[in-house]
């Protein structure tokens, strides 16, 4: 008998193939997107654990015993056939809205909004899962070659406008936000004209201009005025109406401000200047800069930040754990974070460019503008260069709602890479 036959027959050789069938299921799954998930999990754990009192430990238990449950149910899902989600997205859609009218009805208020539901004794965010139901719906929409038209483009708006506000009157202006950068970032992936992206914007950016009392408002109307005679199909119908929509947006703005709480308008006006109320609306981000700032290079070191430790940052295991990390991690540790988080948004991408249709690749692109938009605008909210807006840290801040919905993300986004065709780079 020769060696190859004797190799073939050997225990190590049904062994090996034992192992191979096992993990044939999720062979092409991209494993460094869930390594550094699943990094980024534990280190928020570590860190949610460092700032707690002893009496306040569950909360660094329970953010690791999501990231467990999210694991097995990134790895669960990403063995299915993402395309799966094409005949359910009208029911996926109708359930997003039914969960926000639910929460309007018998939701839980805390901390002057009414955002949770219990269920089973948990409280749960349904705004963080409609995001999920938003990107798939708006992908398969979006899903077909041809270019979206201006009717396309509509329905997708409309589609889009009634979660959105549903998740605004509640009020969640962090997340309303986000839903705005899902449907410009997948519209911009389903390569829409970019006029009409501009001109989606264009409102907000005249409520800005306009109350700022800045001289550009006027030119930025006339601006917005030709670029909708030159991309929309009825030019005199479309030039009026971004003309209406733009002066209509100042007085829309002032409606909107309205309705949102005294601590929502403190957050947005004071964070250019914070020493204004420096015992009220400015307190979080002044005692967020001393932290992040007494970190310098290396970090005080785990467990010995004063301003983390002595808990003078409000909601610093949520929103402001960037705070914790910059104090204790110092500028290095910030930096490295940012680079796995740089990392996870790179492989998004990669997952987006090497899907095998078009709806695996704006499932891709949807969750990507989740979690960057997340990133950029939390971290910029505790160094003061944004509003506060309670936008968490993915997979770093406590919330068992939002870790669970990104890992459900995620899960998504690893069946899309399982799914795609085989290539030959291996990046």
């Amino acid at each position: 008998m020769s060696k190859k036959s004797k190799f073939h027959n050997s225990p190590f050789c049904y062994l090996g193939q034992a192992l191979f069938s096992l993990i044939a299921p999720w062979r092409q799954i991209d494993w460094l997107l869930l390594f550094l998930v699943v990094g980024l999990t534990g280190f928020g754990g570590l860190t949610i654990y460092s700032i707690e009192r002893v009496e306040e430990l569950n909360h660094a238990y329970q953010h690791l015993s999501i990231g467990c449950l999210g694991l097995g149910i990134a790895i669960a899902i990403s063995r299915l056939n993402y395309r799966s989600l094409l005949q359910w997205y009208w029911l996926i859609y109708v359930l997003t809205n039914i969960s926000l009218v639910a929460v309007m009805v018998a939701g839980v208020t805390a901390k002057g909004a009414q955002r949770w539901i219990s269920v089973a004794g948990f409280n749960v965010q349904p705004s963080e899962f409609a995001k999920i139901g938003l990107v798939i719906t708006l992908a398969a929409l979006l899903r077909h070659k041809k270019r979206p038209n201006f009717l396309n483009l509509l329905r997708t708006l409309a589609i889009t406008a009634i979660p959105w506000a549903l998740v605004f009157l509640q009020p969640d202006l962090g997340t309303s936000l986000v839903f705005g950068v899902i449907v410009i970032a997948m519209l911009y992936w389903a390569k829409v004209n970019p006029g009409w992206l501009i001109l989606i914007v264009s409102p907000v950016v005249s409520a800005i201009l306009y109350h700022l009392h800045l001289p550009g408002w006027l030119f930025w109307i006339l601006a917005i005025t030709g670029v909708a005679w030159l991309t929309i199909p009825v030019k005199i119908v479309g030039a009026l109406s971004a003309i209406v929509i733009n002066c209509g947006a100042v007085e829309l703005g002032n409606v909107f401000w309205s309705l949102l709480k005294d601590y929502q308008k403190a957050r947005i006006i004071l964070f250019l200047d914070p020493e204004k109320d420096p015992l009220g609306g400015g307190y979080h981000l002044i005692q967020s800069r001393i932290a992040i700032g007494s970190g310098k290079f290396w970090g005080t070191g785990l467990y010995q930040g004063t301003q983390t430790q002595l808990n003078f940052i409000p909601e610093q295991h949520t929103d402001f754990i960037f705070s914790a990390v910059g104090e204790e991690w110092g500028f290095v540790g910030s930096i490295l974070l940012l680079v796995v988080f740089w990392l996870i948004c790179w492989r998004l991408v990669w997952v987006a460019n090497q899907a095998t249709d078009n709806f695996g690749s704006l499932l891709a692109i949807g969750f990507l503008a989740i979690i960057a938009f997340q990133v950029i605008t939390n971290i910029s909210m505790t160094i003061g260069l944004a509003p506060i807006t309670g936008i968490p840290l993915p997979f770093m801040s406590y919330g068992r709602s939002a870790l669970l919905s990104n890992f459900i993300g995620i899960a998504i986004v690893e069946s899309v890479a399982n799914y795609r065709e085989i290539k030959n780079n291996m990046f």
